[in-house]
């Protein structure tokens, strides 16, 4: 599409400032960003949108013209909700490097303007989509007379018989058609999202195929609006973080015109991831407050005031304020500057939603920050009941992960590693301080685990475990060396089972006939076994403290 045609529609509120000879430039894609420098999200031949956040004083506008137009994007838009009036300076640098600049009127929002732009874009390359698009103007917006990513699924049912669903990385539905047909069930939902996490990984081009029994399905990223595939340095830094569009079909044979065709729904729906991660700002920006509260010492008063507004957002209409949990989770590469805050804050709320909900609006009562790559969620809760064994009731650390360990597992790729750490519930703003140290501490202990995904919770902090992450690696390996080193020989050599009958010993807490049971051999073989460790340690089983330390080299190696 033509510039001129996006200034010819006053539903989108343009007014041009510069530029009037350049309007016959053709639009290819738009994005939004008020970085300093957003080369690198650029590609060539796009409307960028601004707030003009990134401008501090008038020489800060021929730096960020100077760089789109070297990207070459073809216009700017800047909006006026900020600042008012188009500052004189960026009109001056626009003109001086012949890029087109438009004012933006503080009622357009840059989604309308978006949607608007990638369903023009969309409409030419597939005549199709375009029909489909324009008779329903109306899919994107929210409440009852749209219904988001579901309608635009619905039609792709209707006109073009395709069924298709929206996952996030860890398998979650967010939005399927709701024409009549069979649901995707949970498993397929996990498949598919691994086999999207690791197709990224490895670099392959899109859209990714994986058959399931008689039923082929093809996946295409959903990337944040106006990010090109190449746009992030490293895909580490987003592969946990994109959702994914699952068709119901093998597009290998698919003309280009039909690719194109689903490129430009993917486009469409990440409008709204977008306008979902707006709307999660004011929690976030909640969450952070009260992070930054804690961790400098604030009197609890002054925590407890800041809780007090953060409740009714959280959990509208409850009448006085939870009690809250912890939860700290930590995204690690192996290698490489990666930078792993965003995309765990994002995967931890994710992780924090109910697996069997559906559609983006279940989060909205989570509040999550991040500092450095360490994430933290407050989590309210309600109310605190104690169960039968005396435990309370709250989130629980391993089944936060249960559901999504296979997805999230294949997008680390064998180089990666996300780790959780869960809080005990408290109950006033006095408690949260320890209860950040609590999930902290969990987490050092997940992550001393083996295992890409792993959680520990409050519970398991008042056992020997606690101390093992805190053992220096080089004592860690002489210490397990030197008492299973020559078990590892001698099973090596003789085909024995020394360390298998040295771990049945000791979860049979030293009983003769339980762990001959359970291996299934004779107590005098038995006792030979175990006679042989003793004799390749210099170490007595009979001794509480030579079992102790077998049962930590154990655990730690």
């Amino acid at each position: 599409m033509r510039l001129r045609a996006l200034l010819d529609t006053d539903a989108l509120g343009l007014r041009l400032l510069g530029g009037e000879d350049e309007l016959d430039r053709t639009v290819r894609g738009v994005m939004t960003t008020d970085l300093r420098d957003p080369s690198r999200y650029l590609s060539g031949g796009e409307l960028v949108l601004t707030g003009l956040a990134w401008r501090r004083d008038a020489d800060d506008s021929e730096s960020f013209v100077r760089i789109l137009a070297q990207a070459g994007v073809v216009a700017l838009a800047a909006g006026e909700a900020e600042l008012g009036d188009i500052p004189d300076d960026l009109i001056v640098a626009c003109a001086r490097h012949r890029l087109p600049l438009f004012a933006v009127h503080e009622s357009v929002a840059f989604a309308t303007i978006t949607e608007h732009v990638v369903r023009q874009v969309s409409g030419e390359r597939a005549g199709d989509l375009a029909a489909v698009v324009d008779r329903h103007r109306r899919m994107m917006t929210s409440g009852p007379a749209g219904g988001g990513p579901d309608v635009v699924l619905d039609l792709l049912g209707s006109d073009l018989d395709l069924r298709a669903w929206v996952l996030s990385p860890t398998g979650r539905l967010i939005a399927g058609p709701k024409i009549a047909g069979p649901g995707l069930p949970a498993d397929t939902c996990a498949k598919l999202a691994a086999e999207h996490l690791a197709a990224a990984r490895t670099g392959r081009r899109g859209p990714h195929r994986l058959t399931l029994g008689p039923v082929t399905y093809s996946l295409f990223p959903i990337r944040s609006s106006g990010r090109s595939p190449q746009a992030s340095r490293d895909v580490r830094e987003t592969v946990l973080s994109d959702w994914l569009l699952a068709v119901e079909a093998d597009a290998g044979e698919w003309p280009a015109e039909r690719l194109d065709l689903l490129q430009g729904v993917t486009q469409l729906i990440s409008v709204e991831r977008d306008r979902r991660d707006a709307a999660r700002t004011v929690r976030r920006r909640l969450a952070q407050e009260v992070l930054e509260l804690v961790q400098t010492g604030a009197a609890p008063a002054e925590i407890a005031a800041r809780l007090r507004v953060a409740a009714p957002v959280l959990l509208p209409g409850l009448g006085a304020a939870p009690h809250w949990q912890v939860v700290v989770a930590r995204v690690e590469w192996e290698g490489g500057d990666i930078e792993a805050g965003p995309v765990t804050q994002s995967l931890l709320e994710e992780i924090l939603v109910d697996p069997l909900a559906t559609g983006p609006e279940p989060s909205d009562r989570i509040a999550v920050a991040h500092t450095g790559d360490e994430a933290i969620a407050l989590v309210p809760l309600p109310a605190v009941s104690t169960e039968h064994d005396g435990s309370e009731s709250g989130i629980l650390a391993d089944a936060l992960l249960e559901s999504v360990r296979d997805p999230l597992s294949a997008g680390l790729d064998g180089d990666g590693q996300v780790t959780l750490g869960v809080s005990a519930a408290v109950h006033s703003a006095e408690g949260l301080r320890g209860a950040l140290e609590e999930a902290r501490h969990a987490r050092r202990v997940a992550a001393a685990r083996p295992g890409r995904v792993c959680a520990a919770g409050h519970q398991e902090l008042a056992s020997h475990v606690l101390l093992l992450p805190f053992v220096p690696d080089d004592v860690r390996r002489a210490f397990t060396a030197r008492l299973l080193d020559p078990l590892r020989d001698y099973d090596r050599r003789h085909r024995a089972e020394l360390i298998p009958t040295l771990e049945a010993f000791l979860d049979c807490d030293g009983s003769w006939t339980r762990c001959a049971t359970r291996l299934h051999l004779h107590v005098n073989t038995l006792r030979y076994r175990v006679g042989r460790i003793e004799q390749l340690t210099s170490r007595d089983l009979s001794r509480l403290e030579d079992k102790l330390d077998f049962f930590l080299a154990l655990r730690m190696s």
